[in-house]
């Protein structure tokens, strides 16, 4: 009984943290009843959270945020309000695709809330998910920047 109240309890955790960072109501998308949460052996804290034998995330010990794998934001994807996605031409989408970095002068959309170190979503320009990486400029500078890198990609679809 009590392994159960604290196996809801991640859940209810992890799915505040993904409503916080990437919008209201992601949470339970990304997160469903039957998730497993991993935890740490040392710290007893979250680290890794599954669904389908599939990891959707991992909970950095850094800033407590959460990092999406490629399958966590295939779940999120198609959500209109979803403030973490950054829209590239598809000229840039094929290298992007293999692990490279986004620049500036890709960019195509981007919420202009957007800060540096957010964790992003890459889709191309008919909104297919090409990477999943970390804000390197606002969403304000991505749209004014022609040089630069934009978004440090830490998985392409590809690689």
């Amino acid at each position: 009984m009590k392994k159960n109240k604290e196996v809801n309890r991640d859940l209810i955790k992890v799915r505040s943290i993904a409503n916080y960072q990437f919008g209201k109501n992601i949470g339970k998308m990304l997160f469903p009843e039957n998730s497993i949460i991993v935890k740490s052996k040392n710290t007893g804290k979250i680290r890794y959270i599954y669904y389908n034998n599939k990891l959707l995330a991992t909970l950095r010990a850094k800033d407590g945020l959460l990092a999406l794998t490629l399958d966590g934001a295939e779940r999120i994807l198609k959500v209109k309000t979803l403030r973490c996605k950054i829209k590239i031409k598809n000229e840039a989408a094929k290298y992007v695709i293999e692990g490279k970095n986004v620049f500036a002068k890709h960019v195509i959309e981007v919420n202009e809330d957007l800060r540096p170190q957010d964790e992003v979503i890459v889709v191309d320009e008919e909104d297919n998910l090409v990477a999943v990486g970390k804000a390197v400029l606002s969403g304000e500078e991505m749209k004014a920047f022609k040089h630069g890198v934009a978004v440090k990609v830490r998985r392409g679809k590809l690689n």
